[in-house]
């Protein structure tokens, strides 16, 4: 397995991490969701730094070199990740949980559009 980590800054941009949670519910979610080799995405952000980023968990190094990612939120935050780090996966496990899936969790997705 293979992880990918993006971060931006948001200072430089018009967008804030309100206006971008929109965004998850309007257009990025369900452009992802398709994408073969990813295992999972997560979006993460952090309101007191200003940074807005995202989780990749890919099948393989390989599954994540071969994708074609969709070019969303550059374009709408204005420019690049201000950090990318790629790393092989050591080891994954599940704990107990109450949730039977994670697909639609997330502050971005709650009914009050938080």
């Amino acid at each position: 397995m293979h992880a990918v980590i993006v971060w931006w800054d948001l200072s430089g941009s018009r967008q804030t991490v309100g206006s971008l949670r929109k965004f998850l519910r309007d257009e990025a979610v369900p452009r992802f969701s398709g994408i073969e080799g990813l295992r999972l995405k997560f979006w993460i952000s952090d309101a007191a730094t200003d940074r807005w980023g995202a989780v990749l968990l890919w099948e393989s190094r390989e599954a994540a070199e071969a994708a074609v990612l969709p070019d969303l939120a550059a374009p709408l935050i204005g420019g690049p990740p201000a950090e990318r780090h790629a790393f092989d996966v050591e080891a994954t496990v599940e704990g107990a949980f109450a949730l039977a899936a994670l697909a639609g969790r997330g502050l971005a997705l709650e009914p009050d559009g938080a």
